[in-house]
């Protein structure tokens, strides 16, 4: 598996998603993902099935030290005190001593920024991550975090796709030496209806939504695909085998535009 490095995190290019997803089809799909060859997994706090994702990491007989765990804090526990304990309770859940990066899942200013940076790289000292990160923030909250935050910062989560425009916040990452992962790569299952990513497809014999992750690949996005379905699972690992020329990279940013998130939640701030 190809990865991107950050400050010394190895993430895998293509991971497996796990928002709604729960219980015994969350288990097997994640064990069944780190059969395959995936070994970067990812949840959150919020998803409510980390005890499910711990469940199916278990049944894989995977080492442990050879997968990427995600987990991401929800904005509720951003208060120092509650994110250590929550870490502990998502840790808990996982059957986990530690997770490979701990983030924070979206932006909340009713708790000062440094405070929570400051909370979340005492959780990396004991031990409880190996790395630490952020998700859903603007460049100008990246670059504030990156500012105050006492540990290095790997990545920024953020939903990207072939539909939505991200080139200012991709620029910022870049700059800051962060990562840029992206959710809701495919963009919920609606790039099959694209005529474009169809036809660039089928140019080499893979679907689009393989466009869609390969796209990311080339630049170095790492990807994390949700589904539920064991045989999308091998389709959507299977992006290492082709290359878009220039000219078809071109063609899929030309389709992006600021209008097209997917993902909306009432703390979102105001976009760059």
């Amino acid at each position: 598996m190809q990865f991107v490095e950050a400050h010394g995190a190895k993430i895998p290019l293509i991971g497996l998603g796990t928002w709604e997803l729960s219980g015994h089809a969350c288990a097997r799909i994640v064990e069944q993902a780190l059969r395959l060859g995936y070994r970067h997994i990812d949840t959150a706090q919020i998803y409510n099935n980390e005890r499910d994702v711990g469940e199916g990491i278990r049944n894989s007989h995977i080492r442990r030290s050879e997968m990427f765990v995600a987990t991401k804090v929800w904005t509720t526990h951003f208060a120092p005190n509650d994110l250590i304990r929550s870490t502990k309770e998502s840790l808990h859940k996982m059957r986990l001593s530690e997770v490979d990066l701990l983030l924070l899942h979206w932006p909340n200013a009713q708790v000062p920024l440094s405070e929570t940076l400051g909370a979340l790289a005492h959780a990396r000292e004991l031990g409880m991550t190996r790395h630490i990160g952020v998700s859903n923030f603007t460049v100008a909250l990246l670059k504030q975090a990156v500012a105050v935050s006492p540990a290095p910062l790997v990545c920024n989560q953020v939903e990207y796709h072939p539909f939505l425009g991200q080139a200012n916040v991709l620029a910022a990452c870049a700059e800051l030496g962060v990562a840029m992962v992206a959710y809701s790569p495919i963009a919920k299952g609606t790039a099959r209806q694209s005529e474009a990513l169809t036809r660039i497809g089928a140019a080499h014999g893979k679907s689009a939504a393989q466009v869609c992750l390969r796209w990311l690949v080339q630049q170095n996005v790492p990807a994390i695909p949700r589904t539920s379905r064991v045989e999308r699972l091998s389709q959507n690992i299977d992006v290492f085998d082709f290359a878009l020329s220039d000219d078809e990279m071109r063609e899929i940013f030309a389709l992006g535009s600021p209008e097209g998130r997917l993902v909306h939640t009432a703390t979102e701030p105001d976009w760059d």
